[in-house]
C-alpha cells in the first residue's frame, strides 16, 4: 500500500488540479539504540522527511538472524549481489506468497497479458519507494514483464515481507529492505537504491514522497532527468503540490492518491477490513461493547468506524472538516473532541494524514490499558517522542506492540510506536490492493509514452477513463455484467456509449 499517508485521510486538498490526456484522446484527461558506527545519510531531507521516522530500531522475532542485512554478504542461484534484504534463503516461501497474489490481482495479470507483447515500458528505468509485499511484487514483475527495469526500496521500516523480497531478489530485481529498519537503514537503503554508477532512473514511484525529496534534495542532476512521477499517498501529493507551488517540480506527476479507484477502494475497504485484523492479530481485543474514538472521518476512517460499529463497539469521531463530520453524524456516530471522551475510550484510531493528532495531554489523561495506534501514513499522528521520557518505562509486549508505563502504574497498549498499523502489524487484502496497483501501472505507462508537451511541470490527476477502466478489469471477478447505454440513451445523456459515464466533478 511508513511514512506519511493517510492513506486515505482527510483535510483540504490542493487547490488546483488538473486532467490528463490519454494517446488516443482529445481532452486533457524509550528511545531505542540504531546501529553505532555509520554515519546517517541524512537526518534533514525535508521536514516532512524527518518526522516519518524516529531513531527507534524495531524488534523482530527471537527467531530471527540478528546480524545486520548490510552486513551480510548475499548473491542469488545466479550469482547476482545487486540487494540487500534480510535473506535469500527465503526465497522460495515468498514465491509462494507472490503466486498467491496473482490469483487476486486479476486487472494486473490481465494488464501484463495484454501489453507483455508490446512492451509498453520498454527503456523505462524506474525506481520505486513503497510497501514491499506480495503485492507489490506482482506490480513490479508486470512493469519488468512490461519492459521496465526496476529497482526498489521500502517506504515503511516495518512493513517488509522478509520472504518477498527474497523472492524478489532470486528473481533479478535490485530490492533494498528489510523489516525492521533503523532510520539510518531506511535512508541508506533508499540510497543504494538509486546511487548505482551507469544507472539513471527516468520514473519514480513513490509512496509518501521520501524517495522524490531524497532524489531532489541529493541528486538534483538526476532529478532534472526524470520523465515522470508517480505518487500514491495524500503526504506524497500534498508535498509534490508545495514543490510545484514553488516552482521547483521540474518534471509531471500524477496524482494516484486522488483517483477513484483509490479513494473508494483502496482507502475504504482495504481499511475496513485490515484495522480489525491489524488490532486482532497484536491485541487480541474483543470489539463488541468497546468504545471507540476514531480521529478523521475520510475514505480510511469511514472503513474503520463502519467496520467497528459493525462488530458492536461504540464509536466516537473527530473532524475538523463540517462535511466530513456532517456525513459521521448522519451515519450515526457521535461527532465530539478528543478531550470529551480521552479518559473513557479503550481504543484511539488516528487516521487524518495530521500531525500531533494525540498530544502528550491527550496520552497522560488516557485510562489504563487504552490501546492507541495509527491508520494513516505516518507516525505523526500520534506523539511518540514525548513518550520518551526518563519516567516512563517501556515494555515490549510482543512483535509491535509496546506497554507505556507512567509512575503511577498506568499504562497504554500503543502498537507498531505510531506507525501504519495494517501494513506494520497485519496485511491489508489483495484484490483492494490490485486496483490502485493497477492505476499506478497505466499511470507509469501514461507518463512514460507520452508525448512531448503534454504534461508540463506540475501534478496532474487521473482521468476518469482510466478509473474505469481498471474498475472494469476487475469486474469479470465476480461474474458481474453491466448494462449497455442505447444510442438514444447516451444521446440523451450527453455520453460516449463506452464512458465516460461521469463528469469529473462527480463524487462517488
Amino acid at each position: 500500500m511508513l511514512k506519511k499517508e493517510r492513506k486515505e485521510g482527510e483535510g483540504s486538498k490542493p487547490a488546483v488540479k488538473k486532467q490528463i490526456q490519454f494517446a488516443d484522446q482529445k481532452q486533457e484527461f524509550n528511545k531505542r539504540p540504531t546501529k553505532i558506527g555509520r554515519r546517517s545519510l541524512s537526518r534533514s531531507i525535508s521536514q516532512s522527511s524527518t518526522d516519518s521516522y524516529s531513531s527507534a530500531a524495531s524488534y523482530t522475532d527471537s527467531s530471527d538472524d540478528e546480524t545486520s542485512p548490510r552486513d551480510k554478504q548475499q548473491k542469488n542461484s545466479k550469482g547476482n549481489g545487486d540487494f540487500c534484504i534480510k535473506n535469500i534463503k527465503q526465497a522460495d516461501f515468498g514465491r509462494r506468497e507472490i503466486e498467491i497474489a496473482e490469483q487476486e490481482m486479476p486487472a494486473l495479470m490481465a494488464l501484463r497479458k495484454r501489453a507483455q507483447g508490446e512492451k509498453p515500458l520498454a527503456g523505462a528505468k524506474v525506481v520505486g519507494c513503497t510497501h514491499i509485499t506480495a503485492q507489490t511484487a506482482v506490480l513490479m514483475e508486470t512493469l519488468s514483464a512490461l519492459g521496465a527495469q526496476c529497482r526498489w526500496a521500502a517506504c515503511n521500516i516495518y512493513s517488509t515481507q522478509n520472504e518477498v523480497a527474497a523472492a524478489l531478489a532470486e528473481g533479478g530485481f535490485s530490492v533494498f529492505a528489510w523489516k525492521g529498519e533503523s532510520e539510518d537503514d531506511f535512508w541508506w537503503c533508499i540510497d543504494r537504491c538509486v546511487n548505482l554508477e551507469g544507472w539513471q532512473p527516468n520514473m519514480i514511484l513513490d509512496d509518501g514522497g521520501d524517495l522524490t525529496h531524497w532524489i531532489y534534495k541529493k541528486y538534483p542532476n538526476m532529478f532534472k532527468k526524470i520523465k515522470g512521477i508517480v505518487e500514491e499517498s495524500v503526504t506524497g501529493v500534498h508535498r509534490l503540490y508545495q514543490l510545484s507551488k514553488a516552482g521547483k517540480l521540474c518534471v509531471p506527476a500524477m496524482n494516484v492518491n486522488d483517483s477513484v479507484t483509490k479513494q473508494k477502494f483502496d482507502n475504504l475497504y482495504c481499511c475496513r477490513e485490515s484495522i480489525l485484523d491489524g488490532l486482532k492479530r497484536t491485541t487480541d481485543v474483543m470489539f463488541g461493547g468497546k468504545q471507540v474514538v476514531v480521529c478523521g472521518y475520510g475514505e480510511v476512517g469511514k472503513g474503520c468506524c463502519a467496520a467497528l460499529k459493525a462488530m458492536g463497539s461504540i464509536v466516537y469521531v473527530t473532524e475538523i472538516d463540517p462535511i466530513c463530520a456532517l456525513q459521521a453524524c448522519m451515519d450515526g456516530f457521535r461527532m465530539v473532541k478528543l478531550n470529551e471522551v480521552i479518559r473513557q475510550v479503550d481504543i484511539v484510531i488516528t487516521c487524518t494524514g495530521n500531525k500531533n493528532v494525540v498530544v502528550r495531554e491527550s496520552l497522560d489523561r488516557m485510562k489504563n490499558g487504552c490501546i492507541v495506534c495509527n491508520m494513516g501514513h505516518s507516525n505523526t499522528e500520534i506523539d511518540v517522542a514525548s513518550l520518551r521520557t526518563p519516567e516512563l518505562t517501556w515494555e515490549r509486549v510482543r512483535s509491535q506492540v509496546d506497554h507505556v508505563i507512567w509512575p503511577d502504574g498506568k499504562r497504554i497498549v500503543l502498537l507498531a510506536e505510531g506507525r501504519l498499523l495494517n501494513l506494520s502489524c497485519s496485511t491489508v487484502p489483495t484484490f483492494v490492493l490490485s486496483i490502485t496497483a493497477t492505476t499506478q501501472a497505466l499511470a507509469l505507462i501514461e507518463l512514460y509514452n507520452a508525448p512531448e508537451g503534454r504534461y508540463k511541470q506540475d501534478v496532474y490527476l487521473l482521468p476518469k477513463k482510466m478509473d474505469e477502466y481498471v474498475a472494469s478489469l476487475h469486474l469479470p471477478t465476480f461474474d458481474a455484467h453491466l448494462t449497455e447505454l442505447t444510442d438514444e440513451q447516451a444521446k440523451y445523456l450527453g455520453l460516449n456509449k463506452n464512458g465516460p459515464f461521469k463528469p469529473n466533478y462527480y463524487r462517488y
